[in-house]
């Protein structure tokens, strides 16, 4: 391990890429910590509180989330805070109007149309950090609509908000241009290391609470608790690399004195396509009617009762949001492969899948794999979303990480370590796997 990260930086081109990673997320680390002006920390922690018991459980999860994807800084409120969610958030909202908008389905198929989404996702994130700092400066201001009684802001005026908002959006930009730099000049995906990144920085912190608790928590928890971890990064690493391979005939031309195709080949169709979108999705609906909740007036009964059934430890709400993430799971690997695209595609390549005929039957076969690999995908993420809640509730011991984030840093991880593997084997190195020895024989001219 260590004479290939030591080979690594014999590499000019990757020592230029790693450095410039490095030094990106410190940037980014260092802007997480920069609280916004005119804030009083002392009265962040009320406010929090405040927030988390207006809207119970859902709040407190809500927070979490959010402060999850922004590495700590939202629950600090840095300049960072809203960190890369609307990005996200654009992204997403841009994937699936694609789809069902003909106008931008068109644009994405132009030779530049990629690029024309990618400025457009630029835009509504910028349009979405506006919406959500100008929101979070309102409830800074008014602490009181919250039932937080201790002031937040020293001094709250309007030119304040101004300020506020417009530096919540210049953060978020600059964050996405951190990544985008990352992603062009560094190694790894910018957006997804970022979001690693913030997740890992948390990891200390809770394993500090947890060891600070250890004299209150039975050895047996501690244990079955690494083990689940262990557990869940095994079975994460094996469903990121499994893989259905579909079988792809291509028919043999001859163009003057060439010959093209008669090879076989195959069409890979993951088993998790979705990625993480699906929990997303399914926090989002499920934390919406608590939330929505906790504006009307605590004395209902009924508004309590509601609460109760939407509290993470519910029964009846780990069933439901369970099979939310599988039902988003169908939808959004639906949304990101086109069997009828894929179909019409072989047939252009002069490729068959054997023992279908091209058109309709490759594309319901297609489809048929597709939603049968789509289940085990969907469990998964079920269970790897849900176990750990479970885990929380019962041995009452807090997860340091959630399963969505544990589903980001060991995807990221794996691609990253993926990208440096194919620099060090282009230049006659081997890899993580393989001792890191430099490969003996010529370079072939």
């Amino acid at each position: 391990m260590i004479k290939t990260i030591r080979n690594a930086f014999k590499i000019p081109e990757l020592k230029k890429r790693i450095i410039i990673t490095a030094l990106l997320i410190v940037v980014y680390r260092v802007g997480a910590h920069i609280t916004l002006p005119g804030v009083d920390d002392a009265g962040l922690d009320t406010f929090f509180d405040s927030l988390a018991g207006k809207f119970g459980k859902a709040g407190s999860n809500v927070i979490g989330f959010v402060n999850m994807f922004s590495g700590g800084a939202f629950r600090q409120m840095t300049i960072f805070a809203l960190g890369i969610q609307p990005y996200i958030s654009a992204s997403i909202a841009m994937q699936l109007l694609t789809v069902v908008s003909p106008s931008l389905e068109a644009i994405s198929k132009q030779p530049d149309g990629r690029k024309k989404i990618t400025q457009y996702t630029r835009y509504a994130t910028v349009i979405l950090s506006v919406i959500q700092g100008f929101g979070i400066s309102t409830l800074l201001k008014n602490p009181a609509s919250i039932g937080s009684s201790q002031p937040v802001v020293f001094n709250p005026t309007f030119a304040w908000q101004l300020l506020v908002v417009i530096t919540l959006m210049a953060g978020t930009a600059f964050v996405m241009w951190l990544g985008e730099q990352i992603t062009e000049h560094g190694i790894g995906q910018g957006i997804s290391l970022i979001i690693t990144v913030g997740i890992v920085s948390g990891v200390v912190p809770g394993a500090i609470t947890l060891l600070s608790n250890f004299d209150t928590l039975k050895i047996t928890r501690i244990v079955l608790f690494l083990a689940l971890v262990v557990v869940a990064i095994m079975v994460t690493v094996f469903i990121h690399f499994s893989v259905r391979k579909i079988p792809v005939q291509y028919s043999r031309r001859v163009v003057g004195r060439k010959v093209y195709g008669g090879q076989t080949n195959h069409i890979p169709l993951k088993v998790n396509t979705a990625g993480m979108i699906p929990i997303i999705f399914a926090v989002t609906i499920m934390q919406f009617p608590p939330t929505i909740l906790g504006f009307l007036p605590a004395s209902w009964k009924w508004v309590l009762s509601v609460q109760n059934i939407f509290s993470s430890s519910n029964p009846f709400y780990v069933l439901i949001y369970g099979a939310l993430i599988v039902g988003f799971t169908y939808f959004y690997t639906a949304v990101q492969v086109n069997p009828v695209e894929m179909a019409e595609n072989l047939n252009k390549q002069h490729g068959i899948v054997p023992g279908y005929r091209p058109g309709k039957q490759t594309a319901d076969h297609i489809n048929g794999v597709l939603s049968r690999i789509t289940l085990p995908g969907g469990l998964f993420l079920a269970g790897i979303a849900v176990i750990p809640m479970i885990f929380e509730s019962q041995l009452k011991i807090g997860t340091m990480v959630s399963g969505a984030s544990l589903l980001i840093v060991v995807g990221v991880v794996l691609d990253t370590v993926s990208q440096i593997e194919s620099y060090l084997t282009t230049h006659r190195y081997d890899g993580f796997l393989t001792g890191g020895q430099q490969r003996k024989g010529r370079r072939r001219r």
